[in-house]
Order: structure tokens, then C-alpha cells, then sequence
């Protein structure tokens, strides 16, 4: 019985298939034809040439968010401070995903608005090419990595590349000043990562001896220490200094 109309309604779609398909065909062709220029020039190249640019430029959105920019930095710090206080999964991924973009806008909007003035509003007035826009928007963006970047770190990936040594920052290859921007950023961030465990460190350590004293050995020391490690953070106000202090060691 199942099988009957199954077959019954593979029958049905196949005669609306056959029947309806042509007619909207029909229709559709009987339709009054719009002209559309697709080599309408915008700016300085045609309209499917800026469209084929702007497609490449969204995909590499993600690649320069986190190998050009502080973000990488802050949500490496936002993740081991979650770690130090012990909350397990509080606050969540997406909150300090958000945190860490906006702070990331906030840093970067002296140098994404020299890209938009010296770059972007150029291209699409059509002063300048495409090749010229991508060039200009690198000048603020190679000059924010450079003040971040260790010389050793530089030194290295220039060494590893066979360059010859650059004599002024412009000579500095972009290929070899990203590299040594990101593992300047993981440092820097392990190193406050490591500070921030310090103090809470400190309580674990000493919410266990005091435990341990007490013979409370069935007790975990985590059920003591993170309400006290929460107190801590709240009295000295946390989040407004390592928001503060992050900023200002980015910028």
C-alpha cells in the first residue's frame, strides 16, 4: 500500500514536471528583456573585474584579522585569564570572541581609517587602480606591525628568506614581516598570559595547604579557591584592568 503511493505521487510530480516546467519556460521567455551591461567600468576596471576583487579580498578577511591585527594577542590573553580564575567554560567562546573583535576595532581604527582615505575612497573614485590600493593600504598596515615586532624576530625570518638586510622599514619584506609579527604577538601574549596565573596561582596554592592542614583530603581545593579567585577579580575590578592594559599595549 505504501509502495502504491509512492508511485502514485512519483507519477504526479513527473506529470507537473512535464507539463508545468515548459509553460513557465514559456512565460518567462515571453518576458520583456532588461539590457544589462555587465562592462559598465566603476572606478578604474570593469564592473565583474572590481566584483572578482572584492570576492578575494572577503575570503582573506579572516587571514588578516588574526595575522595582522592585535587579535590574536587578546583573545590568547582573554583564554588564559578563563583559565587562571578556573570557570571552565564562563564566560563562553562566542563572548570572548566578540570582546576580542571589538577591542581589535577599536585598536585598529586609526589604521583602517588611513585604508579607507589613502586607499579604498581613491579606487573607487577611480584615481587609482586596484594594484595602487592594495599598495597604499599596506603603508598603515606594515607600519603598525613593524612598531609591534621584535627586531630578533624580524632578524630571523629575514635571515630564514636569504634577504639581504634592510636598511629603512620600507625595505622590510611583507613576507617576511608578518611571520615575525604573529610569533612577536604569541609571545607577548604568553608573557601576560603567565602574569595573570601568578595571584590566582597564589590562592590555589594556598587554599590547598590551608585544606591539607585541616585534613580535609576529600575535599577538592577547586571548590574553594575559584569563589575566592572570583572575589579577587571582582574587588580589583579585572576586567577594567586587563582591558585597559591590553589596549594600551597594543596601540
Amino acid at each position: 500500500m505504501v509502495r502504491r503511493r509512492l508511485f502514485i505521487l512519483f507519477l504526479l510530480l513527473l506529470v507537473i514536471v512535464t507539463f508545468a516546467v515548459p509553460a513557465l519556460a514559456q512565460n518567462a521567455t515571453a518576458a520583456p528583456q532588461v539590457p544589462v551591461d555587465l562592462t559598465k567600468t566603476v572606478g578604474a576596471g570593469s564592473l565583474p573585474l572590481q566584483i572578482v576583487v572584492l570576492l578575494t579580498l572577503l575570503s582573506f578577511i579572516p587571514a588578516v584579522l588574526i595575522s595582522m591585527t592585535c587579535f590574536t594577542r587578546l583573545i590568547i590573553v582573554f583564554h588564559f585569564l578563563r583559565q587562571a580564575l578556573g570557570t571552565q567554560e564562563t564566560p563562553n567562546n562566542q563572548v570572548l570572541i566578540g570582546l576580542a573583535l571589538f577591542l581589535t576595532l577599536f585598536v585598529m581604527s586609526p589604521v583602517l581609517n588611513r585604508i579607507n582615505t589613502e586607499a579604498l575612497q581613491p579606487m573607487m573614485s577611480g584615481q587609482i587602480s586596484q594594484t595602487d590600493a592594495v599598495t597604499r593600504a599596506l603603508v598603515p598596515l606594515r607600519a603598525y606591525m613593524l612598531k609591534q615586532t621584535r627586531e630578533r624576530d624580524l632578524a630571523l625570518f629575514l635571515r630564514l628568506s636569504g634577504s639581504a638586510r634592510p636598511r629603512t622599514p620600507d625595505d622590510v619584506p611583507t613576507t617576511a614581516l608578518i611571520p615575525a609579527y604573529m610569533i612577536s604577538e604569541l609571545k607577548t601574549a604568553f608573557q601576560i598570559g603567565f602574569v595573570l596565573f601568578i595571584p590566582f596561582l597564589v590562592i590555589d596554592m594556598a587554599v590547598s595547604s590551608v585544606l591539607l592542614s585541616m585534613g580535609m583530603m576529600q575535599l577538592p581545593p577547586v571548590i574553594v579557591s575559584m569563589p575566592l579567585k572570583l572575589l579577587l577579580f571582582v574587588m580589583v575590578d579585572g576586567w577594567y584592568l586587563i582591558v585597559g592594559s591590553l589596549v594600551k599595549s597594543v596601540m
